[in-house]
């Protein structure tokens, strides 16, 4: 599976972006795909993940809950995160992610397999 993130960019507070990430290979196998992020000098951590088994589930960190959507397009093989209201603690680089399995482990990011390159999210206050 090959990712490719767009989308990132230079934003005000308050304002609104949409991270794209298009899959290709074999993309039937990723049955979990996930956004995390690294901002400067930090780890990398979880933002939100989305699961397909038996239906269609998503998970958020706290600190983007009710504030960023993540969806993907079966159709396109793309994954999205939507991302309002953003904050200046948004700011960072931004990274989707794949996997084949479930498990309770999804916000971790070494039990990914399959990543994209990052693409930068600024927010100025």
């Amino acid at each position: 599976v090959q990712l490719q993130a767009s989308g990132g960019g230079l934003v005000q507070a308050g304002e609104s972006l949409r991270l794209s990430c298009a899959a290709s290979g074999r993309t039937f196998s990723s049955n979990v795909m996930a956004w995390f992020r690294q901002a400067p000098g930090k780890e990398r951590e979880f933002v939100a993940v989305i699961i397909w088994s038996s239906g269609s589930y998503a998970y958020y960190a706290d600190s983007v809950k009710g504030r960023f959507a993540i969806s993907r397009d079966n159709a396109k093989n793309t994954l999205y995160l939507q991302m309002n209201s953003l904050k200046p603690e948004d700011t960072a680089l931004y990274y989707c992610a794949a996997r084949s399995a479930y498990s309770e482990s999804y916000y971790l990011s070494n039990t990914y397999t399959y990543w994209g390159q990052g693409t930068l999210v600024t927010v100025s206050s």
